[in-house]
């Protein structure tokens, strides 16, 4: 056909190429009560997001009712509280599961949630073979650095892998597990770590559930094409989009070699991610927005690593509990993304890249050779038992923190580019975040004896709960599958702390190893430098004090388990010359305060990032008053908004510390001037 004007050839117009499909869009959600959570989750699929992503408080996620003493704090914080089936029934009130596709991040009690979940699925009429969704269930992270686990590591196995094999034949679309390697990273592991610890895990899982004899080896295909990732990505989005490649390369490997898998399909490496929230930061949190966008980038640009659901943290969560607007923006990038740009519409753009299948290669390599390390361990729960897993993920936290501190690595607003104009949104703090009505917990907790006292009766009709807790532990001390037993639970109107409670009998309890004690040196003190003129303040305080070293408490009061930061703080006062006290996660007030008096210690330290810090500080601060131990000194720190801060230190709080307080050395510094102070010796002419 001719051009009329010019008598040329008229080019053809283009054939236009199906776009790709964009992946599932999530925003992790969830807090107070289910009510109000479901409330949050219809809005935001109204926005546009196109699956859930259900956040569960700590008592739901270490399987405790939030009547427990250890969860005083902590209910309805970090995410909803979920005791029972009436609970799961509110949760998803008119939002049909079966056209849902629902993530759930839970661990140690992921099979009761699974069956709650299944329940009211049933009860809706749906035909659970459609459920679609995942339960995290990555114990092994759990122990290494988000500290949500329950179990010993051998029944903690057995539970996931009996889910496994539950889910293969009566949930087929479900997947039952989703290994984490985005904790690790949120625990200083770095690109090669976390796909070898990831990996090694999955190892674990894969053995087990062929060892079990519940799966036969023709259905094994089937067990790891349900198996799925969820993975961190960091700023450095080309080694992070690399890692995803090496990820899938290795993955392809070991369940074709290990486990004889044929079918290309079932060994897709299938992940979603949520990107870094280590790497947001308190100081100008506006900056955090250009992180995001980076690291979202990482893991959806290269289509052949490209992940199957992105989740996006908001740009205030060092600051506190996102509202729902912050969440909109998060989910708004997303969709920009996705529907504006051209992303969706070519192949894989890195394929050829000389630089970047080197970059991949490498990390194959080195990450190959840590799982080869990891196996002739005994594999990676033989690793978390003996320590090394979490002694590395120390070491290499402590090593990133000493970067950042030297300004070797740059956080921009942070250690460089420090001078800022006046932020518009965070101009009042207060209502830059959301905050949890401290009044929820009171009324939770009178539910939840609402409905063990009525659960029997009409309209629930729920049979004694007695029969089905004593099946479950016959069944925890046979060799039954679970989760059969888990769902008489389910449906008998038993509690989440019942549930576990009942475990906890026939399994035990696990505490995990700190790895503090073996975590080398990350700052050295020579002569000049500010940890050099700490160890001199710490052996000169020492020296007043007439005792051979200062002894500093590290305590974790409450639920929260994420130990990075009281770990880091361990390491330093450690370094600095303190005899340092750190019996790890999950404590009660009273149980600290027992400890600082029995090691008669000089300083405590409390680390929350979970919120509970008004109700768990106040309590350990009357506890010494009480047992007349006002002269030592409390510091308190953690994700803490100015005005409980403020309210801390009228409290009596010698000192708090949030995100924007990097210089762990410099912390340390001024715990021996709170000593000094609460002593009544004079200041020191050293500088810290």
């Amino acid at each position: 056909m001719r051009n009329v004007d010019t008598g040329t050839e008229r080019p053809q117009p283009q054939t236009q190429k199906e776009k790709d499909r964009p992946w599932l869009m999530r925003t992790y959600a969830g807090h107070s009560t289910a009510e109000a959570s479901n409330e949050l989750y219809r809005r935001n699929l109204a926005k546009g997001q196109t699956g859930l992503s259900v956040a569960f408080d700590l008592p739901t996620q270490t399987g405790y009712d939030a009547d427990h003493v250890l969860a005083r704090g902590e209910v309805g914080r970090v995410g909803v509280p979920v005791a029972h089936l009436g609970d799961m029934r509110r949760l998803f009130q008119d939002i049909p599961l079966e056209q849902m596709n629902t993530s759930m991040t839970i661990n140690a009690t992921a099979m009761w949630l699974l069956a709650l979940y299944q329940v009211v699925a049933e009860e809706q009429g749906a035909d659970i073979t459609k459920l679609q969704g995942t339960t995290q269930n990555d114990i092994v992270k759990e122990y290494l650095s988000r500290g949500t686990h329950v179990f010993p590591p051998g029944p903690s196995l057995r539970l996931t892998t009996d889910m496994i094999a539950y889910t293969v034949s009566h949930l087929p679309k479900w997947n039952p597990i989703n290994i984490c390697s985005y904790h690790l990273q949120e625990a200083g592991a770095t690109p090669v770590q976390e796909i070898a610890y990831a990996m090694s895990t999955a190892i674990a899982v894969l053995d087990a559930v062929r060892d079990s004899g519940q799966v036969p080896q023709e259905r094994m295909g089937d067990v790891v094409g349900r198996i799925s990732f969820f993975v961190n990505a960091g700023v450095r989005f080309i080694e992070e989009m690399c890692k995803m490649r090496a990820f899938g390369r290795i993955w392809d490997r070991v369940t074709q070699e290990r486990y004889g898998i044929e079918n290309p399909k079932h060994r897709r490496f299938r992940y979603g991610v949520q990107v870094n929230s280590l790497g947001l930061t308190e100081a100008q949190p506006e900056n955090n927005v250009q992180r995001i966008v980076l690291e979202m980038l990482a893991v959806t640009l290269s289509k052949d690593a490209r992940a199957r659901a992105v989740q996006l943290p908001a740009w205030n969560e060092a600051l506190g509990l996102p509202r729902p607007w912050d969440q909109q923006w998060s989910l708004r990038i997303q969709q920009v993304l996705a529907h504006e740009s051209d992303l969706l519409e070519y192949d894989d753009v890195f394929e050829g890249s000389k630089v970047i299948e080197a970059k991949v290669e490498e990390l194959v390599a080195e990450a190959s050779a840590e799982i080869d390390r990891i196996q002739e361990m005994g594999g990676a729960m033989a690793a978390v038992e003996s320590g090394y897993l979490k002694s590395q993920l120390v070491a290499s936290h402590a090593e990133r923190r000493a970067r950042i501190e030297s300004g070797q690595e740059k956080i921009v607003g942070v250690n460089v580019f420090e001078t800022t104009e006046p932020n518009p949104l965070t101009a009042d703090l207060d209502t830059a975040i959301q905050t949890v009505d401290p009044a929820v917990e009171a009324r939770v907790v009178a539910a939840l004896q609402q409905w063990r006292d009525t659960r029997y009766q009409p309209p629930f009709n729920h049979p004694r709960p007695c029969k089905a807790l004593e099946r479950l532990k016959e069944a925890a001390k046979g060799t039954d599958n679970l989760m059969e037993a888990t769902l008489e639970c389910a449906r008998a109107g038993v509690t989440t702390g019942e549930w576990a409670g009942a475990l906890r009998e026939v399994f035990g309890e696990f505490r995990a190893p700190t790895g503090v004690s073996s975590a080398p040196v990350a700052v050295t003190a020579e002569e000049g430098t500010g940890m050099a003129l700490v160890r001199r303040k710490v052996d000169l305080t020492a020296k007043d004090l007439g005792v051979g070293k200062l002894r500093f408490l590290v305590g974790k009061p409450g639920l929260d388990g994420h130990s990075n930061g009281a770990e880091q703080i361990a390491v330093r006062a450690r370094d600095a010359g303190f005899e340092v006290v750190y019996q790890g996660i999950r404590l009660t007030p009273e149980q600290i305060v027992d400890a600082a008096l029995a090691e008669d210690v000089h300083a405590v330290g409390l680390s929350i990032l979970s919120g509970s810090h008004a109700e768990l500080v106040p309590d350990v601060l009357e506890r010494l008053r009480v047992a007349g131990a006002t002269d030592i000194p409390v510091i308190a720190g953690g994700i803490i908004p100015n005005g409980d801060a403020e309210a801390l230190r009228a409290a009596g709080v010698a000192a708090v510390f949030t995100p924007k307080d990097f210089d762990i050395t410099g912390i340390i510094g001024r715990i021996v001037d709170e000593i000094r102070t609460a002593n009544k010796l004079d200041p020191l002419e050293v500088p810290a």
